[in-house]
């Protein structure tokens, strides 16, 4: 057993109380509201309930347990939180109500703002995404598809054509992007999330 796992395997079950200046402390302080986060007890019902935990690098039962454990890079550097499909089961779930979902978009925004992922796509992809809902105030699939896969895949690009031409056709899609109304007001509400998220 190498030394990450016997870490891991040591940390002792989340108590309500983490020490300052701890990684699991600025996990907590950094999520919105009341992460509960503290009170998770390694009973491991949000990997049993994920629908992309085959997928992902730690379950958020170990990812859990790895940010106890002060394993600062090694969480960050996990895609754990970019397979996360924000349906909330794991949170609905759990037994001690712990805020799995807003956890998983902290250690998301962490990572991307320090720069601590390996693959860039899926943290582009989150950033292209944001920057058409910032905006616009929705997502706008046709430019996101295009520039994604200009970006990560453009070798796909080609073979995806008749299928954006298809929906395109039927109004599945639209051409341009659409603004939505008073985006203004929007924008101030993103902007005032941004300034409490810095501790303005």
């Amino acid at each position: 057993m190498d030394d990450q796992s016997l870490r891991v395997q040591n940390a002792s079950p989340s108590t309500s109380v983490s020490p300052p200046g701890s990684f699991l402390q600025e996990v907590i302080e950094a999520t919105p509201g009341d992460s509960r986060l503290g009170m998770c007890i390694q009973c491991g019902t949000c990997g049993g309930s994920c629908p992309s935990a085959a997928d992902m690098n730690h379950t958020p039962r170990q990812i859990f347990a790895m940010i106890r454990a002060d394993l600062r890079e090694e969480v960050l550097r996990s895609n754990t939180p970019w397979y996360c499909v924000s349906c909330y089961f794991c949170t609905v779930r759990c037994p001690q109500e712990v805020h799995i979902t807003d956890v998983m978009y902290t250690l998301k925004s962490m990572a991307i703002r320090e720069k601590r992922y390996d693959d860039s796509t899926a943290p582009d992809f989150s950033q292209t995404f944001i920057g058409y809902i910032e905006s616009y105030g929705r997502s706008y699939e046709l430019g996101l598809a295009t520039r994604h896969n200009l970006r990560h895949r453009p070798l796909q690009l080609p073979s995806m054509v008749p299928l954006g031409l298809g929906m395109l056709a039927r109004r599945r899609m639209d051409f341009a992007p659409q603004r939505i109304e008073k985006i203004e007001q929007l924008q101030a509400i993103l902007a005032r999330a941004i300034e409490l998220e810095v501790g303005v």
